[in-house]
């Protein structure tokens, strides 16, 4: 039953802090899209850190298993097919019911619930950790979803980065979070890095510094206008600066970058790479490249993991929840009282005044700012 109406403090220590010596494995789980996924990776640097000899599991939705694989903080990850809904009632008690097998085997001390989906909870019910902690979210579970947790945790009425809030679940367990834990970590692998580097060298650019352009998000109305972004890569492409633009497989999303680059028109330095990368792959180049200009999407969080600068362009979703963390960045929105409003576009029209009022001399001066500030320096390192 959850102690957060009753904790104290006691010699800078909360009074139902966790006995770490009883935890010897611990899950976390993530119901979200990639970008998402991607920041709970200091939440595993930071419990292996706080508790010595723990093995970290991670639940999360299958086609967001890439942000996680190879991470060295985490033992095992465990997936749920996101299409699973549709599946024949047979097929889809079969597979719930592996998964149940697995993960008691595994016979969890710790589950670290990361989002408000209700299926973190009926797995605490069914899995009966020593601990679980989630956050608190009032009205919306009632006595139910208080019971089930040993611990709850609150968000602060200001708007925060979306790390420190994940960060949060542990605080409230008496954990500590050492600074160098905090950053994200997210591995390419020698087969992603190693296709990368044969497809630069087939392009012709192997040896060329280039700057990486991701337009689009699966959520368009988050990406700035076709026009504005031709004129911004027809810029940079006249500074002499090599293109590389990437984009999911979508065919929204491909429809929207073939209309940008016909825009743009030929241009011996640009290379369309756009919906033919894995995102292993995808991290390969972003960890090669001098910049990523791009928007809210999980690309922004990918380069910010690898350690690449950023050009973030923001419209609706707040930038203060999902700025690209702890890299060189530039964070552009326009200075409207209505955002960040969350919407889809305004009206949820799909498009998104906020993103219009961003000026392509605006980005453009941001990118080559940064470009400035890292000239000579070595690309990250994947």
């Amino acid at each position: 039953m959850d102690k957060g109406g009753s904790r104290s403090y006691c010699g800078g220590m909360l009074s139902d802090a966790i006995d770490k010596t009883l935890v010897h494995r611990v899950l976390v789980i993530k119901f979200r899209h990639h970008g998402d996924v991607l920041l709970t990776s200091p939440v595993f640097r930071a419990l292996r850190a706080a508790i010595a000899d723990v093995e970290v599991d991670a639940l999360i939705y299958e086609d967001s298993a890439e942000m996680l694989t190879l991470n060295p903080d985490i033992r095992t990850i465990h997936t749920i097919n996101r299409r699973s809904r549709g599946w024949p009632l047979a097929r889809k008690i079969a597979s719930e019911w592996r998964l149940l097998k697995t993960l008691r085997a595994r016979r969890y001390d710790l589950i670290v619930h990361l989002t408000e989906h209700p299926r973190g909870a009926l797995l605490v019910k069914m899995l009966k950790p020593r601990y679980a902690v989630a956050r608190r979210y009032p009205g919306r579970r009632g006595r139910w979803w208080r019971r089930t947790f040993t611990h709850l945790y609150d968000v602060p009425a200001r708007q925060r980065h979306t790390v420190e809030t994940h960060l949060d679940a542990l605080r409230r367990l008496g954990l500590g979070i050492p600074a160098h834990t905090k950053g994200l970590r997210l591995v390419p692998g020698a087969p992603a890095t190693t296709a990368v580097a044969e497809r630069l060298t087939a392009s012709g650019i192997a040896q060329r510094p280039f700057i990486v352009i991701h337009p689009t998000s699966r959520w368009l109305f988050k990406a700035w206008p076709i026009e504005s972004m031709a004129r911004l890569i027809r810029a940079l492409l006249d500074a002499g600066h090599t293109v590389i633009v990437t984009g999911g497989p979508d065919a929204e999303e491909r429809h929207m970058i073939g209309a940008i680059l016909a825009a743009v028109g030929p241009a011996d330095r640009l290379v369309d790479w756009s919906g033919t990368l894995s995102l292993k792959e995808l991290a390969a180049l972003l960890g090669q490249a001098r910049l990523l200009v791009g928007i809210d999407s999980a690309p922004m969080h990918m380069a910010a993991a690898l350690g690449t600068p950023v050009v973030a362009i923001f419209g609706p979703s707040g930038d203060h929840e999902w700025a690209p963390w702890q890299t060189r960045a530039a964070v552009l929105t326009a200075p409207l009282s209505c955002r960040p409003c969350g919407f889809a576009g305004c009206g949820d029209g799909q498009v998104s005044e906020c993103l219009e009022a961003v000026t392509v001399e605006r980005v453009l001066a941001a990118a080559t700012g940064l470009l400035d500030e890292t000239q000579g320096q070595p690309c990250a390192s994947p």
